[in-house]
């Protein structure tokens, strides 16, 4: 049992944290200011500490050089950038931002605990441990694939080398820039994450290189920029196709000079940044016309790096399906859930457009309409199966060839399809057979094809 100490002035915030964190199986010491904390209780027993940014007395940032190794959340109610970098700059394993969502500061108190004991446990052999193709925290799976992208990383991340991380929506860009981050000479400094697409184009030059007071309209205050935030760290711009073109340009003497200008202002400041860039989109078909800059291209396209889609991940998907579920039981307190042989064939069958999103919003969705089961069925799920729209249905049937395999066994995709197709095609229509396996009946008919299991006419109609 991880022991957390909550250092917080206000008791209505403190006694919530504590129940939300006590309810989830962790010890809780409280302190209402940094001198209680300190003369209360030895700080280096703590697995945790959370702190508020202000309190009575010491700022809660005292706490960073008297905890030595044990991590420091920071919580703040002014969540500005300048605070929240700061505080990371000083030591803080993280911060977040008052009011604080339940779901988010229990993922971040497990992230910051778990990152610390995986630097605990690596010590002496941290060395022998940058063997290629091992798993990285936070990324599940074994396929080739997988174990490719691994070893890349493990190449790459210790470089100061820019990395083009290309991959579809939803397949998790972001985990592999932390990766590079943590593995990186960098990594006691911080990883500042910007997506291009969710920022206005007006505000988006403005964000990444800051600003002087009086720049433009609305400029009250200078500000600095997240580029000059992540100066010593590392800079992931996700969804870098979508930036400006005029951006691109200012990103381009980022890259090139190692200095920075903010807008409005005379001189440009000397940063030393790391870029991680990420896109869906092909850049340099985008380069040719003239929607990318040609230059900013051949820049950032020094390593690339490419994350597979879940449906070219095999057998790694229902393993990420099975930590999403443990991960999504004990989060509403209940006990284990499993899969129904139903529920892994639609699992491992279906192609998964939204990737890892869309999985984890399907097993999230089942664990909390599951009621008295102690299996989630297939229909629970709840999978879209109107991606492509279904025929009418198709009475025509074939000889079955019995497979008697279970669905728990460690087969591929095509084992699982081929193996359910010849098992109920005889008692199944089409229409029927698409829907038990989360497909269309498009999508079966290609995968019949493709596994050589082509349909034929019925006998009972061919004797008719």
């Amino acid at each position: 049992m991880s022991h957390i100490l909550i250092v917080e002035d206000e008791a209505i915030i403190r006694t919530a944290l504590r129940k939300l964190l006590e309810r989830h199986r962790y010890k809780i010491s409280e302190a209402g200011s940094v001198r209680e904390a300190t003369t209360k209780y030895r700080l280096a027993d703590m697995d945790l500490i959370i702190s508020d940014l202000r309190l009575p007395g010491a700022p809660g940032t005292d706490l960073l050089k008297l905890a030595g190794d044990v991590p420091v959340l920071i919580m703040t109610s002014y969540a500005s950038l300048r605070s929240a970098v700061d505080s990371m700059r000083m030591g803080a394993a993280d911060y977040i931002a008052k009011p604080f969502d339940h779901d988010e500061m229990l993922a971040t108190v497990r992230r910051v605990i778990g990152k610390a004991e995986q630097n605990r446990a690596a010590g002496a052999a941290a060395a022998d441990s940058k063997a290629e193709g091992r798993a990285i925290s936070g990324m599940i799976g074994d396929s080739p694939v997988m174990r490719d992208l691994y070893a890349r990383i493990h190449k790459v991340a210790p470089t100061d080398a820019t990395v083009l991380v290309h991959g579809e929506t939803g397949t998790g860009k972001e985990l592999v820039a932390r990766a590079i981050h943590e593995e990186s000479k960098r990594n006691g400094k911080p990883l500042i994450s910007v997506n291009c697409a969710a920022i206005p184009e007006t505000l988006i030059e403005a964000e990444l290189f800051g600003h002087e007071k009086g720049a433009f309209t609305g400029a009250q205050t200078a500000r600095e920029g997240l580029i000059a935030a992540a100066d010593g760290g590392t800079l992931f711009l996700d969804e870098i196709g979508e930036l400006p073109l005029e951006a691109q340009a200012r990103l381009l003497r980022v890259l090139q000079e190692g200095e920075v200008r903010p807008i409005g202002a005379i001189e440009s400041r000397k940063v030393n940044v790391r870029l991680v860039a990420a896109t869906h989109r092909n850049l340099r078909q985008l380069a040719a016309e003239h929607k990318f800059r040609e230059d900013l291209y051949y820049r950032i396209n020094v390593v690339q790096m490419t994350l597979p889609p879940l449906r070219e991940r095999g057998k790694d998907v229902l393993a990420i399906a099975e930590n999403l579920l443990e991960k999504f039981c004990a989060k509403v307190s209940r006990s284990m859930l499993r899969l129904s042989p139903e529920a892994i064939q639609a699992i491992t069958t279906y192609t998964w457009p939204g990737n890892v999103r869309e999985l984890e919003n399907a097993i999230q969705r089942a664990v909390i309409l599951t009621e008295d089961n102690v299996e989630i069925d297939h229909r629970t799920l709840d999978i879209d199966l109107d991606l492509v729209p279904i025929e009418e249905a198709d009475p025509e049937r074939r000889p079955r060839t019995s497979l008697r395999a279970d669905p728990r066994e460690d087969l591929s995709l095509e084992d699982y399809f081929a193996r359910f197709v010849l098992e109920h095609q005889e008692t199944m229509s089409e229409t029927e057979l698409a829907k038990k396996l989360g497909v269309s009946r498009k999508c079966l008919w290609e995968r019949r094809q493709k596994l050589g299991i082509p349909r034929k006419k019925a006998k009972r109609l061919a004797e008719a």
